[in-house]
């Protein structure tokens, strides 16, 4: 920006020139500043007096530390950088155009990043939305250049979230630090895409009713849920380790896993937990059940018979959930 600015402000300071000192009309102070600039060496309109070549030497100094400095920012666009981060924008911007039911992350910090590597885990496609340039690069390094596809940009406005595919998106969780950012990011959200399953982090008890009624399916709160983790950790330590397994922070990593009723293979479907025998099969093991009218049922009969609209919760290791996939899934 700089560097136009200056070049039209040398455009400007020559036809001045000319046309103060030696009188020049406006189109002949246009040519003698063209082929001063350009150092072309095509004769002058008249000669010039003794201000005016006084003017010109001064004039051609300017230009060559100009064209310099011009020289220097071309050569940190092309080289330094600059040139392969829009194209790689656009590289990125035509892959997210690709995306269908991904999931998008507002914010890649502490618990956006964390979400960001479940979701991956778990074989989602997500779309990061943040504002630092500095953070991402600091991912890359880590994760690998191309491995994040990333939106720079205000989470909160409507194009920024356009960019991320919010119309073809599934999923949003917005886990910004301020609860007034995740609230606009809510409203934002919902609005363009109804159908969106929208989970919002909040750092105040009160911001929960708020981010609910903006339009959120759930609200998380790291902080108590920290606090309940600690003093878990003192009451039933063994629990938390065993959960701590299922969230893949423990030596020994488990999996939960859906398996819907439409997923089951068409010849599956109507049979009893029993009859379908995932333990015996795959190792997985089916911990709780929920129907179509949104009940859980824990440990369910071993005679239940999952039916339309219900979900089966499998528990196991990601051999295990992998193989229940291969053998149940349609």
């Amino acid at each position: 920006m700089l560097a136009i600015v200056l070049s039209v402000l040398s455009l400007g300071i020559g036809m001045a020139g000319f046309m103060l000192i030696e009188n020049y009309n406006w189109l002949e102070a246009f040519y003698m500043t063209i082929i001063t600039i350009s150092t072309t060496g095509f004769g002058e309109v008249r000669p010039l007096s003794d201000g005016g070549r006084l003017f010109v030497s001064a004039y051609i100094m300017y230009n060559l530390l100009m064209v310099a400095y011009l020289v220097s920012v071309l050569t940190q666009y092309l080289f330094d950088g600059e040139l392969r981060n829009l194209f790689k924008m656009f590289m990125t911007d035509q892959e997210i155009r690709a995306f269908q039911d991904h999931v998008i992350v507002c914010g890649f910090g502490r618990n956006g990043s964390k979400a960001f590597h479940e979701l991956r885990a778990s074989g989602a496609k997500v779309v990061v939305v943040e504002q630092s340039q500095e953070l991402m690069r600091l991912a890359a390094e880590t994760l690998g250049e191309n491995a994040v596809p990333v939106v720079f940009g205000d989470a909160t406005a409507d194009e920024t979230l356009r960019q991320a595919g919010i119309e073809r998106a599934r999923a949003l969780i917005s886990a910004l630090p301020k609860d007034a950012d995740n609230v606009f990011v809510t409203l934002t959200a919902r609005e363009l895409n109804p159908r969106l399953k929208i989970i919002s982090r909040a750092s105040l008890k009160t911001s929960e009713s708020k981010l609910l009624r903006a339009g959120a399916d759930s609200v998380v709160m790291p902080d108590e849920i920290g606090g309940s983790h600690m003093a878990n950790l003192v009451m039933r330590p063994e629990v938390i380790r065993f959960l701590d397994m299922i969230n893949g922070l423990g030596p020994n990593r488990l999996r939960l896993e859906e398996l819907t009723f439409t997923d089951l293979r068409t010849e599956l479907r109507g049979r009893s937990i029993r009859e379908l025998d995932i333990r015996s099969r795959t190792g997985a093991t089916v911990i709780g059940l929920k129907d179509s009218a949104g009940h859980f049922l824990v440990s369910p009969s071993a005679d239940t018979r999952p039916g339309p609209g219900d979900v089966l919760l499998l528990l196991g290791t990601d051999e295990q959930i992998r193989r229940s996939v291969i053998e149940y899934r349609g």
